[in-house]
Parts: structure tokens; C-alpha cells; sequence
């Protein structure tokens, strides 16, 4: 299915690794021009070329903490230099906490405040006056399914989430006069790198069967008995991006598995 999205420019944050990485394909396959953004400066720069190389699309890689707004305003500048602003923001850097409320100091608060919400707000900021002149774009923020069902081990995480969920329906109703369309996804298990790394750890002093580890965490969650693909979530942004996702505004959609409890 041709997607219609040929020569539109995206800026994707987190983009170097998971998700992120996965989204940024998906759209380079549909002649999207990307701009990856990520904290570390290797990483993202040999992505970036990997696919502009791969799918004949440009690609730039800017190192870049999107919880410093100094950093958004950099790449804000280096988006407009290099292609004249951007059609499609994909707000996806972000990672999970490990903390109890009673003991979690106002510093940690502040940072994934900074890094889940005010990263948001600041790109909207930086990006939607190009989107205004271009005619119009998308907007689409990477929440988790514990915005409204929470871990218990990450109050900060689930918090933050879901206040980024409520940034993000406010903004949709703000900008939908311009053409801009603003959507939530809630992703459940998605196998990312982060979460194999986790299971190693949690079984390194026993078995060392992580994959088992995950295999129980999806029959516990997920009605689907497994984890989802970057490459499947990825696919369901790309059309969100698409006109074939039209009169979606303002929404939040589940890509979980099942794994939502409520209605």
C-alpha cells in the first residue's frame, strides 16, 4: 500500500535505537526524509547514514538530550537549515523508572517531567510553524499503556505518560485548525532492546533463561502471548502519518495485545 507520504520530512526523537529506530524505517520506506535524534553522538549519526544509504532517502543524525531545551532549540535550527522544518514529529524518546513515591527525590521527578512532557511541548513550539507553512503535518506522541493501567515499580513513568497523553489531546484540539492532526499511541509489550537487557539482568544469577523470563511476562499480560515487534508498532505510526488516517484526531490507540484490562 502506497502511503502517499514521498519527499515529507520527519523528526523523530529516541530515534537511533527501538521503537524509534523502527518508526524512522518505516517511514524512509514510504520516501520519507528523516531526522533521528538521540543522546548519543555515534549511534545516531551511523543509523542516519545506514538508512539514508538503505532507502535512498535523506537522512540526518543530531546528538541531542530532548530534555534540555537548549538541545530542542539546536535541533529545531538544524531541522530548518537542513530541509526547511519538518511535515511529521514522532515524539518517542523516553524510558521506563524504578522508584516508590515516598522515596523518589524532586530531581528525578523533574527529568522524566522534562524528558516525557516538556520535550513534547517544546518541539510543538519549535516545529508546528513549519507545519503551519507547509500546509499542515502530524503530530504523534509515544505514550505506554501504563498512562492509564500502571506498573506499580514506575509511579513516575505511568505519571508522566499520562500527563503526555492529556499534552497531546489538549494540543490536537489547538492545532486541527491548521491541518495538523495530534494523536496518542499506547503501546503495550513491545521487544525492545531495553526490555532484553532487563530480563538478562533479572536472570543472570539464575538460569540466564531471559527468553523464557519474557515469554512469562507476555502470558501474563498479553491475552496475544507475546510481545509485539518495533516493526509492527512502527507500522501503525507510518499510517497514522498517512491521509489514509484522515479523520483521526485526537485519539489514543492501543497497540497492546489485549493487554488493556478496561474498556
Amino acid at each position: 500500500m502506497d502511503l502517499e507520504l514521498k519527499n515529507k520530512v520527519a523528526v523523530i526523537t529516541g530515534g537511533s535505537v527501538g521503537i524509534g529506530l523502527a518508526v524512522a524505517e518505516a517511514l524512509a520506506a514510504e520516501g520519507v526524509h528523516v531526522v533521528l535524534v538521540a543522546r548519543q553522538d555515534d549511534r545516531v549519526k551511523t543509523e542516519a547514514a545506514r538508512i539514508a544509504k538503505k532507502f535512498d532517502v535523506r537522512s540526518l543524525g543530531i546528538p541531542a538530550d530532548v530534555a534540555k531545551a537548549s538541545a530542542i532549540e539546536q535541533l529545531v535550527a538544524e531541522t530548518e537549515r537542513e530541509f526547511g522544518g519538518a511535515d511529521f514529529l514522532i515524539n518517542n524518546a523516553g524510558t521506563g523508572s524504578n522508584e516508590t513515591i515516598m522515596e523518589a527525590p524532586d530531581e528525578k521527578w523533574q527529568y522524566y517531567w522534562d524528558l516525557h512532557v516538556m520535550a513534547a511541548v517544546r518541539l510543538a513550539r519549535g516545529l508546528v510553524p513549519f507545519m503551519r507553512k507547509r500546509g499542515g503535518g502530524v503530530i504523534l506522541h509515544n505514550s505506554s499503556i501504563c498512562a492509564v493501567q500502571p506498573l506499580w515499580y514506575e509511579p513516575i513513568y505511568n505519571v508522566t505518560k499520562a500527563a503526555l497523553m492529556m499534552f497531546s489531546k489538549t494540543l490536537a484540539n489547538e492545532v486541527v485548525k491548521d491541518n495538523i492532526r495530534v494523536n496518542t499511541i499506547n503501546p503495550g509489550l513491545i521487544l525492545t532492546p531495553d526490555w532484553i537487557k532487563t530480563a538478562k539482568q533479572l536472570t543472570a544469577d539464575k538460569d540466564g533463561d531471559w527468553e523464557g523470563y519474557l515469554a512469562s511476562v507476555a502470558r501474563e499480560h498479553a491475552p496475544i502471548d507475546r510481545f509485539g515487534s518495533p516493526e509492527e508498532l512502527a507500522n501503525f505510526f507510518a499510517f497514522l502519518c498517512s491521509k489514509r488516517a484522515s479523520y483521526c484526531v485526537g485519539s489514543t490507540y492501543f497497540v497492546d495485545g489485549g493487554m488493556l484490562k478496561v474498556l
